[in-house]
């Protein structure tokens, strides 16, 4: 009897991943479509897919791990690397937007890596 409760509790789990996951990437793809500058697009890019894709994988290998006893080193890899490489492509990708000229929407705002870039230059001369 409590071996069916613990298969039942298990697979509740891995469906909030699997639903979290999805929830996360639709969310994602809304925020790609209506937020209106290149700042807010890759803060829902890089946010919301990045724990979308992390719930989806987390699912997947344990739906491997509790049905078909496989530990799934791939899972674990694409897991890891995402978490590791998308916030790091969304930070380098807003960095290049701000230094060829990309101004964000928002009308009052206060840009602290301008005022650092320009510390930056008068301390180089």
């Amino acid at each position: 009897m409590i071996e069916i409760w613990i298969e039942i509790i298990l697979n509740i789990i891995i469906a909030i991943f699997l639903l979290s996951g999805a929830f996360f990437l639709l969310s994602s793809s809304i925020g790609v479509i209506r937020f209106p500058d290149v700042y807010t697009r890759l803060h829902a890019t890089t946010k919301a897919a990045t724990l979308g894709i992390s719930g989806l994988l987390i699912g997947a290998f344990l739906f491997m791990y509790i049905q078909h006893h496989i530990v799934s080193g791939k899972l674990l890899l694409a897991i890891v690397f995402t978490l590791i490489t998308s916030p790091v492509a969304g930070h380098m990708i807003s960095r290049a937007a701000h230094r060829i000229g990309v101004k964000p929407v928002t009308k009052n705002r206060t840009d602290e890596y301008e005022k650092a870039i320009q510390k930056q230059k008068q301390h180089q001369k």
